[in-house]
């Protein structure tokens, strides 16, 4: 039982360490749309240098393509992408050899002249967040109207809307419009709750990438206060997984244990049984005696 218990234990530590050891996918400029030709550096930043993190992404064309090896310049733990088109639209995230991935990003090249520029990783409540609608001529900053799901938000002579204070009713579906010049793609913000960090990724592939017209957003979590992994990470499914193995465990260690008991009494009452079914009556006393023989 000790023994079990000793394993267990041993095992949640792993568990813990594996799911833990993650990295954050981080773009530069800090946006998730981007003109076509535009530059892109993404950046794998990890606590563990060992960990050997490698970029992939999934497009409308390919699947789990490497960098460096498909698309753009492996320098480091990071990759750079120096003339980016339309067709590099898609889910960008880090891999780890381990099994681990970092947040994924799905980043849109706008096959337009007016993009959205927001932030790539999610937003703290109560923080404040800058939108920056921009066209590809110049003068870049004009004045712009915003809608969040659809819906007019506000304007701004140079292109800026700022949300202050940021709360989970500010999460949704933002685009922004520049009178002459078109609309931009949507851009969906996340925002997290304030004594939580980011989610920490699952370690399912990546789905392909959709065009952002057809994306459908991710649903709305409730607000919570809890300093405990958000429910969405792995963290909690794959404990659960590991305490659900070590209860079965000390189930089958309690199951061993009380069939030894069993066996053991069973042999006792069996041996009891015996002796019991002997008669007094039965036994015969025979008296022997010896004499010596006359020399």
């Amino acid at each position: 039982m000790k023994e079990a218990s000793v394993l267990c234990l041993l095992f949640l530590t792993s568990v813990f360490y594996w799911t833990t050891n993650q990295a954050r996918l981080t773009v530069s400029p800090n946006s998730t749309q981007f003109f076509d030709g535009d530059s892109v550096t993404l950046s794998c930043e990890e606590d563990d240098s060992s960990a050997g993190w490698t970029l992939r992404r999934n497009t409308s064309l390919e699947t789990r393509t490497q960098c460096g090896d498909e698309f753009g310049i492996l320098d480091s733990s990071s990759c750079i992408i120096s003339h980016i088109v339309l067709l590099d639209s898609g889910v960008y995230w880090c891999e780890s050899r381990e099994g681990p991935i970092s947040n994924m990003v799905n980043l849109t090249v706008a096959g337009g002249s007016v993009i959205l520029q927001s932030p790539v990783l999610p937003v703290m409540e109560g923080d404040d967040v800058t939108l920056l609608c921009k066209t590809k001529t110049t003068p870049s900053n004009l004045p712009a109207i915003f809608f969040k799901d659809g819906v007019f938000t506000g304007k701004d002579s140079t292109g800026h809307m700022t949300i202050q204070h940021v709360s989970r009713s500010d999460e949704g579906l933002y685009k922004c419009d520049i009178s002459g010049h078109g609309e931009s793609p949507s851009s969906w913000i996340t925002v997290t709750d304030k004594h939580t960090t980011t989610p920490p990724p699952t370690s399912t592939p990546p789905p392909t990438s959709t065009p952002p017209s057809t994306a459908t957003p991710p649903p709305k979590t409730t607000s919570t206060t809890s300093t405990f992994p958000a429910a969405s990470s792995p963290l909690l499914p794959v404990l659960l997984t590991a305490g659900t193995l070590c209860v079965i465990a000390l189930v089958v260690l309690l199951i061993v244990l009380v069939e030894r008991y069993v066996n053991r009494k069973l042999q006792e009452s069996a041996l009891a049984a015996v002796y019991s079914a002997v008669r007094t009556e039965d036994i015969c006393y025979v008296e022997i005696k010896i004499k010596e023989k006359p020399i």
